[in-house]
């Protein structure tokens, strides 16, 4: 296969079907990404990084697929894979595009979730040709992670000529692409953080409160809780509040706010913007009754001035 491609003579249509990958950061993301590519026929053929745990990932995920700079990952890819955190992306893009790494005809898939395709103008403009997509799972950084490609959403933005490419592509991966519009990326990426980061968060803070309260097994009170209560949200959104909040038990909410004041103060402001955010979506839902709310949201006042 000529690793030298041309953008002029070469559309995504007419691509040969199994493609040479590069990984330019190998953190949680870019080494299963490739090892999914690879179950799909295509041939990863180099990795860059640079810790010790990226260098790790690689050898137990790409094994033997050399170790290369990003300059020459480039120069032996014809799909490379940007996988850097978000804020080192335009920075390596740029540079990459200066240095002359880029070649026309190059596929560069980035994988950040907050930006689209603009952030790789610079190898845009001397031929590349720009994807963005964005694994909408959280990575291990272990094997794991290509199993659980399978169903999982990617968010998708390219140009409209390439747009059949990289869906294809999300595809051979396992995944189910969702196209997203440039404008939107910001706005997508804030309310997976909400979903997904937030949750963590939600869940540990809810496992020390109750080692704090004395149970023994944290992890396997909340799991089945946990679990029906995100299947329902799924199902149903916000027709599947439940708990004090929603039915307006405005006593039960201070007991809540004075018992976290006394055993975890760190954990109040967290539960009364909580708190509130779901008292104003149940009672836009209708869930819960207005002449309950007054004094639900009196506590949740008296709760943030004490």
């Amino acid at each position: 296969m000529n690793a030298h491609l041309s953008s002029e003579h070469t559309s995504p249509q007419d691509r040969p079907a199994r493609l040479t990958v590069g990984v330019v950061g190998a953190g949680r993301v870019g080494p299963a990404l490739a090892a999914s590519l690879q179950l799909a026929g295509h041939r990863p053929v180099a990795v860059s990084g640079v810790s010790d745990a990226s260098l790790r990932r690689a050898a137990a995920m790409l094994p033997d697929v050399p170790v290369m700079a990003p300059a020459d990952v480039l120069a032996h890819a014809e799909l490379v894979l940007l996988t850097v955190p978000d804020d080192a992306l335009p920075g390596l893009v740029a540079g990459l595009a200066e240095t002359g790494a880029v070649r026309p005809g190059q596929l560069l898939v980035h994988t950040s979730g907050r930006h689209g395709t603009a952030v790789l103008d610079p190898a845009t403009r001397v031929g590349a040709l720009p994807l963005a997509l964005h694994p909408a799972m959280t990575f291990t950084g272990t094997p794991v992670d290509v199993q659980r490609l399978a169903g999982c959403s990617f968010g998708v933005t390219a140009p409209q000529e390439l747009r059949l490419a990289a869906e294809a592509l999300v595809i051979e991966m396992g995944g189910e692409p969702e196209w997203i519009e440039e404008s939107a990326r910001p706005l997508y990426h804030a309310a997976l953080a909400i979903g997904a980061n937030h949750l963590v968060t939600l869940v540990a803070q809810s496992m020390d409160l109750l080692r704090t309260a004395g149970v023994e097994h944290p992890a396997r009170m909340l799991g089945p809780l946990l679990g029906a209560a995100l299947d329902n949200a799924l199902r149903s959104g916000d027709a599947a509040l439940t708990g004090p909040v929603a039915r307006g038990d405005a006593g039960t909410v201070a007991a809540h706010v004075a018992e976290l004041r006394a055993h975890a103060p760190g954990a109040v402001a967290g539960y009364l913007a909580m708190a509130r955010t779901t008292a104003d979506r149940a009672l836009a839902h209708g869930l819960l009754k207005p002449e309950l709310a007054e004094d639900l949201l009196g506590v949740l006042a008296d709760g943030g001035n004490q």
